[in-house]
């Protein structure tokens, strides 16, 4: 289980990871962090966690801002020294309220409920979807493109990606062979596997396997060197990071 720790004060964070990992130590923290900007911009870099701790009362203000800016779609343990907030923790994906100083037996009372809401819902997930099986999705095999008078059909997966130019839409083969197409790069997405392309930004749909090389860029941005090479930067957000990376680790 991957978790994050947010929490203003630096011992109470130290003493409640140490906590932690007393009661679970295959528990992995993998960041901890101090404000609601600071929590704000890892989230918008990085794949939420299983489990977030959460402070409430943080040096810029109540951590409920967190949810303001950023979809949070894991389960919350709030950890603070006031219990005003206890009815109002559960509009926030809260599964349990501890009060500071934070009890060993409290902590590992909370961890076990997250692991009984868990495998309740992934048992009752798996047999909803088991129930609700349909046909896999058949997506577009081939390509039939012209090029002067002749007609050329391309498997899809030959293809290296598409790009949108002078309102006009480009497909590009593994061969550098570029053949103009009639329809939208939204249309083309919807036809194509998207666990083997991915629609970087606006202008460019992907083949996993034209990525050559990815690169840091400024702002927390992401640079993609593709292949067959391209003149122009190819560029994905700091919004789409985090996404970008699922995709490729899939």
């Amino acid at each position: 289980m991957k978790i994050i720790i947010i929490e203003d004060e630096k011992p109470a964070a130290e003493k409640l990871k140490k906590a932690i990992a007393k009661a679970d130590n295959s528990i992995e923290m993998i960041a901890s962090l101090s404000s609601i900007q600071s929590a704000t911009t890892w989230f918008k870099g990085n794949i939420m966690p299983d489990l977030i701790f959460m402070d409430i009362e943080l040096t810029d203000g109540l951590s409920f801002k967190i949810f303001e800016k950023i979809n949070i779609t894991c389960p919350v343990i709030f950890c603070t020294a006031y219990d005003e907030y206890w009815q109002e923790v559960f509009e926030y994906n809260s599964i349990d309220y501890l009060l500071k100083p934070i009890r060993q037996d409290k902590l590992e009372a909370a961890l076990s409920k997250y692991d009984k809401l868990k495998k309740y819902f992934s048992q009752n997930l798996q047999t909803l979807l088991e129930s609700q099986k349909q046909p896999a999705t058949e997506y577009r095999k081939r390509f039939l493109v012209k090029r002067g008078v002749d007609y050329i059909s391309t498997k899809t997966e030959d293809i290296a990606y598409f790009y949108a130019a002078h309102k006009l839409v480009c497909m590009v083969d593994n061969r550098n062979q570029k053949f103009i197409l009639d329809q939208s790069l939204a249309d083309i997405e919807k036809q194509i596997d998207p666990t083997l392309f991915y629609r970087v930004n606006r202008k460019y749909l992907v083949q996993m396997n034209a990525i050559k090389k990815i690169k840091a860029f400024p702002k927390s941005k992401l640079q993609l060197e593709l292949e067959p090479a391209i003149n122009d930067d190819i560029i994905i957000s700091q919004e789409n990071v985090s996404a970008f990376k699922e995709w490729m680790g899939q």
